[in-house]
C-alpha cells in the first residue's frame, strides 16, 4: 500500500488534519486543500416516509475525500440526518451518536433518540446522525459473498474443521480485496473521525458533542484524539480499549464471558426452586456443562420459549455462542432456555444448505465490519494460520466458554494493510465512560483502560451491572441517567468517579 510521507503532507497543507494538534482548545482550522468539503452547503430534504417518520427529520448527502491526503481524488457520499429537537435559548449544538458494531446503521438514530433521551437533553441538542463511510445508502461497500461467507466472523474452533474454516476466511478476504482494492485501506475509523469533523463544519458548529455505545466509544475516542479542541461533551457507553482495537477486542469477549457466567450460576443457584438446575453455582454451570457434552454427541431439537431457536438442531457451539451473551444481558432467560434444552429430544443434524448470494444489506455490513476490525490495526493479527490454531487451542483452555471462537482464524488473517497505523489515545479531553460490571462483549477492564486513555475523563461504572449498552435503553439504573443527563445539559463531569447500583 501507498505510504504518505508527513513531508508531503506537509506540503500539501494537510498536516493539521492527520495529525494531533499541539494544543488542545487552539486548534487550527482545516487546511485549504480541504475547503471545499469543509465549506459544503448540503441540501436538506425530508427524509423517510410520512408515516414512519416525523416532518422535522431532515437528510442530506455530504461529500468527503476517500483519501484525506490526497483530497482531490476520489471521493465518497455520506448520508446524514438531524432532528432539530432543541428549543431557543436552551440549544447547546449538535449531539452526534453511534449506535457500534462496527456496521451498525445509524442514520435513523435521531428518530430513536428522541424517545429515549431526556426532555431536558432534546432541548438542548440538534439529533445528527450519520452512515459511517463505507455503509449503508452512501457509497456502500460490496464484497459479493455467499450467505456463510457473510455471517458473522467469529466459528468455534475445531481441528477437523479447521482447514475449512481457513479457506472460508481467505476466500472472504480474497473477494472483498478482488472489489474493494482501492477504496478498503481507507475506510477506517480514523476516517470516519475526520468525516465527523467535516460533518460538524457543514452543520455550522464549532465542537460537537457526542453519544457512541460499544464501537462507536472507539470512533469517539479517535476523535478526541484527532480533534481534542472540537470535542465538546463526549459520553462512551460500554467502551472497548482504544490502544488494543483488533484482535484484543475480539479477545476479550473470551475473557469477559467467563466471569459473568459465574456470575450468572450464582444468581441461578439462588433461585433453584424455579429452575431446578442446582442449588449451588458449581452445580449449575455442572448443568450447563452437561447440556453442552450432550448436544455435542448429538444436536439437540430445541423446544421452548426463545422464538429465534425453537425448532432448530442446536449443537453444543451454537449453546454455547447463543447463551453466552444472555448469561449477561438475560440471566433468568438464559437460565429458562438451559431448562428448555434439558426437556427437548436429541435430533439428527439439520442438512446444510448450499449458500446463496448474501443480502445486499448483510454484505455490506460485514464488508465494512470486517474492513475496520482488520484494517484499523493490521498489525494485530498474526498473518500465519498456524498462530490462530495455537491460540484457539490454548484459549479453549484457558476460557472454555468462548476462547476457541475469539481466538479461531478470521478474514482478518488475510486482509490487506490499511493505509494508517493503529491511533494511539491518550489525552485530557473531557469525556464520561459509562461501564457494566458483567458487560461481558465489552468488559470492564475494557471500560477501565478507556478511562486511562482519557484522562480527563470520568467513569461511571454499574456495580452489578449486567448486559450491553446502558445509557438511554430501558431498565437503565436512574443513578447512570441523572448523571449523563447532568452532563450532556450542564456540560459539568462529575467531580469524582461514580459508582452506580444496577
Amino acid at each position: 500500500m501507498r505510504t504518505v510521507h508527513k513531508a508531503a503532507l506537509a506540503a500539501a497543507g494537510l498536516l493539521a488534519t492527520l495529525s494531533v494538534p499541539s494544543a488542545q482548545g487552539a486548534q487550527t482550522t482545516h487546511p485549504p486543500a480541504l475547503a471545499r468539503y469543509y465549506d459544503q452547503h448540503p441540501a436538506w430534504h425530508r427524509c423517510g416516509s410520512a408515516d414512519r417518520y416525523p416532518a422535522s427529520y431532515q437528510c442530506a448527502t455530504v461529500l468527503v475525500p476517500l483519501d484525506y491526503a490526497h483530497p482531490d481524488g476520489r471521493t465518497l457520499s455520506l448520508k446524514i440526518s438531524r432532528l432539530r429537537t432543541s428549543v431557543p435559548g436552551k440549544r447547546h449544538g449538535v449531539l452526534l451518536s453511534n449506535p457500534g458494531g462496527p456496521g451498525d446503521l445509524a442514520l435513523d438514530d435521531p428518530v430513536a433518540l428522541k424517545d429515549s433521551l431526556a426532555k431536558s437533553v432534546r432541548d438542548r441538542y440538534d439529533l445528527v446522525g450519520f452512515d459511517p463511510r463505507g455503509l449503508g445508502a452512501g457509497s456502500p461497500l460490496r464484497c459479493g459473498l455467499t450467505d456463510d461467507e457473510a455471517t458473522p466472523d467469529l466459528h468455534p474452533y475445531h481441528a477437523t474443521t479447521f482447514s475449512k474454516d481457513t479457506a472460508r476466511a481467505r476466500s472472504t478476504a480474497a473477494k472483498c480485496t478482488a472489489r474493494e482494492r482501492t477504496r478498503l485501506p481507507y475506510i477506517s475509523t480514523r476516517n470516519t473521525a475526520r468525516d465527523m469533523d467535516v460533518i460538524r463544519a457543514v452543520l455550522g458548529e464549532k465542537r460537537i458533542s457526542y453519544l457512541g455505545w460499544s464501537y462507536g466509544t472507539y470512533l469517539g475516542a479517535v476523535y478526541t484524539q484527532l480533534f481534542p479542541g472540537r470535542s465538546d461533551r463526549m459520553v462512551l457507553d460500554s467502551a472497548v480499549d482504544p490502544n488494543r482495537f483488533g484482535r484484543h477486542t475480539n479477545l476479550a469477549m473470551a475473557t469477559g464471558a467467563e466471569p459473568a457466567f459465574r456470575d450468572w450460576s450464582r444468581l441461578v443457584a439462588g433461585r433453584n426452586r424455579t429452575y431446578h438446575l442446582g442449588d449451588t453455582p458449581e452445580k449449575v454451570r455442572a448443568a450447563f456443562w452437561q447440556q453442552i457434552a450432550r448436544a455435542d454427541r448429538a444436536p439437540i431439537r430445541y423446544q421452548g420459549g426463545d422464538e429465534v431457536h425453537q425448532g432448530a438442531a442446536v449443537t453444543g457451539d451454537d449453546i454455547r455462542d447463543w447463551l453466552r451473551a444472555d448469561f449477561s444481558n438475560a440471566p433468568y432467560q438464559a437460565a429458562r432456555a438451559l431448562v428448555d434444552l434439558r426437556r427437548s429430544p436429541t435430533t439428527r443434524p439439520d442438512p446444510e444448505t448450499n449458500g446463496g448470494k448474501a443480502d445486499a444489506l448483510d454484505d455490506n455490513v460485514i464488508a465494512l465490519n470486517l474492513a475496520i476490525m482488520c484494517g484499523d490495526n493490521s498489525a494485530s493479527w498474526p498473518r500465519d494460520p498456524a498462530r490462530y490454531r495455537r491460540d484457539a487451542v490454548r484459549n479453549s483452555a484457558l476460557h472454555p466458554l468462548y476462547g476457541d471462537f475469539t481466538s479461531n482464524i478470521t478474514p482478518c488473517a488475510f486482509w490487506p494493510k490499511g493505509s494508517e497505523p493503529a491511533t494511539h489515545v491518550d489525552n485530557t479531553v473531557g469525556a464520561l465512560v459509562v461501564q457494566n460490571q458483567w458487560d461481558s462483549q465489552t468488559p470492564l477492564s475494557e471500560g477501565l483502560a478507556m478511562h486511562r486513555a482519557l484522562r480527563g475523563s470520568r467513569l461511571v461504572g454499574v456495580r452489578g451491572g449486567r448486559g450491553h449498552v446502558i445509557y438511554g435503553m430501558p431498565g437503565a439504573p436512574t443513578c447512570v441517567t441523572r448523571t449523563v443527563d447532568t452532563y450532556l445539559t450542564t456540560g459539568r463531569l462529575p467531580a469524582h468517579d461514580v459508582t452506580c447500583r444496577a
